[in-house]
């Protein structure tokens, strides 16, 4: 694993802007960062592979422990949800993906910081963006990206648990161009998969007393969301969710995936796991060295990170709910640049990774995301 500076293709913004990423620049500041590059061996991707699917795999036994257990409390989710949570692992609702933020230096095992499993974004440029800067900037070689692709199967996959006209709503921030752009290319996902996707704003769902229903008054029976389940549960609709008949992606169950209790859940079930960190509900499991978590927290907001005697933290709104503690493990760090590697999730397969890149060690949504590539045996 490398870190090589490049020059930025001339036209490297109309090029990205084409492919419906409008957002590479943030409050003037780069976020799509094309003067560096990271280069792995085809064996390291064989590693970030396969801790990604271990990753998944525990993930989805972790889960399955907290449903039979009925351990909602430590993860803070109202009392009226967790049928919706039971009911939707019981239908076997199916997850279109996820990914897991990992610190790894392509060196020993990589290691998961977190999962964002319900509203995870940086996909388009994970996916479409990077994959063009490749055939640009190094056509004889490979990337680990096959995003595109298998989220088209994946939709095809789950049409079976969707309506039968194929209608899906996309819903999201309209006032966020990130949540409008990753929304706008999971929708050309759906619609390429043969799907009737709609957009729609979250503000424009209404409820008639029965059903969801879009501006037109017609039923929504399949949601899908860029907006976090823990927000939806306390809007002023929250209440009808459970009853409302609405199939949502992500399903329910992964109120338990996406909330930072399953981390040390995790290691109570697989301790000494090679890719899980140590981490606990207590706040004295940890002498010296570790990082501090809301349970529902985004973007690095409100995480500390105490090591070599200080303590670094984040601002935001988050930690009403409690927080979980979690052994420090330091970034991948390449001169001034500490790196997480995003591993994608699609379906039950891993399917690629993007690179985010900052001047501390917490990751914000302001981080840069740098491509990369492989070079095959």
């Amino acid at each position: 694993m490398q870190r090589q500076e490049r020059v930025p293709r001339v036209d490297w913004a109309s090029k990205v802007e084409a492919l419906g990423f409008d957002f590479h620049t943030i409050d003037g500041a780069t976020y799509w960062d094309e003067r560096a590059c990271y280069r792995f061996t085809a064996a390291e991707i064989d590693t970030l592979e396969a801790a990604t699917s271990q990753l998944h795999e525990r993930c989805i036994e972790a889960a399955a422990r907290v449903i039979e257990k009925g351990d909602y409390g430590r993860f803070r989710i109202p009392d009226a949800f967790h049928g919706l949570i039971e009911r939707s692992w019981e239908d076997d609702e199916k997850s279109l993906y996820g990914r897991f933020d990992l610190a790894w230096n392509g060196e020993g095992e990589p290691k998961m910081l977190e999962y964002n499993a319900d509203t995870p974004t940086a996909l388009l440029e994970a996916s479409v963006v990077q994959w063009y800067w490749l055939q640009d900037a190094f056509p004889a070689e490979d990337q680990f990206n096959s995003i595109h692709e298998k989220l088209i199967a994946r939709w095809r996959q789950m049409r079976g648990g969707l309506p039968a006209d194929g209608r899906v709503y996309f819903a999201g921030d309209a006032d966020s161009r990130e949540d409008r752009g990753n929304l706008d290319y999971l929708r050309d996902t759906a619609l390429q998969a043969g799907l009737d996707a709609r957009a729609i704003a979250i503000a424009d769902i209404g409820w008639n007393g029965e059903r969801f229903v879009d501006l037109d008054e017609r039923p929504i029976a399949a949601l899908f969301k860029l907006y976090p389940w823990e927000w939806m549960v306390r809007e002023e609709f929250g209440p009808h969710l459970p009853g409302a008949g609405m199939r949502v992606i992500e399903p329910p169950w992964k109120m338990l995936l996406s909330n930072k209790a399953i981390l040390p859940v995790l290691w109570e079930m697989f301790p000494g796991h090679p890719n899980l960190l140590a981490a606990s509900f207590e706040p004295g499991r940890f002498a010296t060295d570790f990082v501090k978590k809301p349970l529902y927290s985004r973007e690095g907001a409100n995480v500390s990170i105490t090591a070599a005697g200080g303590t670094l933290e984040a601002p935001g709104e988050y930690g009403e709910e409690g927080y979980v503690w979690q052994a420090y493990h330091e970034l991948a760090r390449f001169g001034a640049n500490y790196t997480v590697i995003g591993s994608w999730i699609v379906g039950e397969e891993p399917a690629g990774i993007g690179i985010r890149e900052d001047d501390t060690p917490i990751t914000k949504d302001s981080s840069r995301f740098v491509p990369h590539y492989y070079v095959p045996d």
